[in-house]
């Protein structure tokens, strides 16, 4: 059976779309496969992303609403949704019903409209048209046809996207593995061979073109080929400076925050971001982020009184005047 999907994010079905992704980014921080690596968190991950990837599209979510999970993933039939001539659209019920239909189905209805006679009509369809009508009949037999592309959208985690590797995805039941490149962007595509909807009259079959979307990171953004992170550190490291260890992708590095360093401020480490297959590794960027304490002890309190002083005044711009 399957799990509702409000239930997943642990949101009520009234959340509104703020709701919703603070829901997953919690998740994804708890269940993300990089920071846990306990039994089925793989999966539970997987489970937060499907489930956020409805919800967040409110055609999806007005589906799911109606239909439930069935109505997502069919497009409701009868509802419109483009995914062919589904119930209540018809042969010429919209711009793409024809779209995704097999061409034996196609075959059949043309073919008993003007005299093809649906797949016994074959041998007098010529290649242009329909057997018998208009001068567009042909009385030669059609040749091999390569079959159509298939597209489909599969999702990849963070790392796997930026370092490379493989993935096995089911595509209509069969498991198919794909090689992710290193550096892969999200909505990039990737073409499998031969893994299409099969030919007609002995043609090849037609290629799956899969459409990679990456998972968010529970710590790092990327930017072009930069990684990002956000680097908090104290008042008194800002000041005087320090040394932090920080995460990377792969690994740690020893990082110097300078003396004087401003809240914003980026620190890079060349050569540590993205290492795309081809072309120039990207860096790694800390941006600074001061954070003042929320509480101090007396003792705190007078020492940062003490020292108020003797800092320099901040506003002293023209717009301060």
């Amino acid at each position: 059976m399957e799990r509702d999907l409000y239930d997943i994010l642990g949101v009520p079905r009234t959340a509104s779309a703020d709701d919703l992704k603070k829901a997953h980014r919690t998740l994804v921080r708890k269940f993300h496969p990089d920071v846990n690596k306990e039994p089925g968190a793989a999966e539970r991950f997987k489970e937060i992303q499907d489930a956020y990837d409805i919800l967040s599209d409110p055609e999806k979510r007005k589906l799911f609403d109606q239909f439930g999970i069935a109505g997502v993933r069919g497009g409701a039939a009868g509802g419109g949704a483009g995914r062919g001539a589904g119930a209540g659209e018809g042969p010429f019920g919209g711009g793409q019903g024809w779209q995704n239909v097999d061409p034996s189905t196609f075959e059949e209805v043309f073919g008993s409209m003007f005299g093809g006679g649906g797949r016994g009509g074959r041998a007098r369809a010529g290649r242009g048209g329909f057997g018998g009508f208009g001068g567009f009949g042909g009385a030669e037999e059609e040749g091999p046809q390569q079959g159509r592309n298939l597209d489909v959208e599969e999702k990849v985690d963070f790392t796997t996207a930026a370092l490379g590797g493989s993935r096995s995805f089911r595509v209509r039941g069969e498991s198919i593995d794909v090689r992710i490149p290193a550096g892969i962007a999200d909505g990039a595509k990737l073409a499998v061979r031969g893994k299409g909807a099969p030919g007609e009259h002995g043609g090849p079959a037609g290629d799956l073109i899969v459409t990679i979307r990456v998972s968010p990171h529970p710590w790092l953004r990327r930017e072009g080929d930069d990684l990002v992170m956000e680097l908090p550190v104290t008042i008194a490291e800002a000041a005087l400076g320090a040394s932090v260890r920080v995460p990377l992708l792969d690994g740690s590095v020893q990082l110097k925050v300078p003396a004087g360093v401003r809240s914003g401020q980026r620190l890079r480490v060349k050569g540590k971001g993205i290492h795309p297959s081809k072309g120039t590794p990207g860096d790694f960027l800390a941006a600074v982020m001061i954070e003042a304490p929320k509480s101090l002890d007396a003792d705190g309190r007078r020492l940062v009184e003490e020292l108020a002083p003797h800092l320099a005044n901040p506003r002293t711009g023209p717009q301060w005047s």
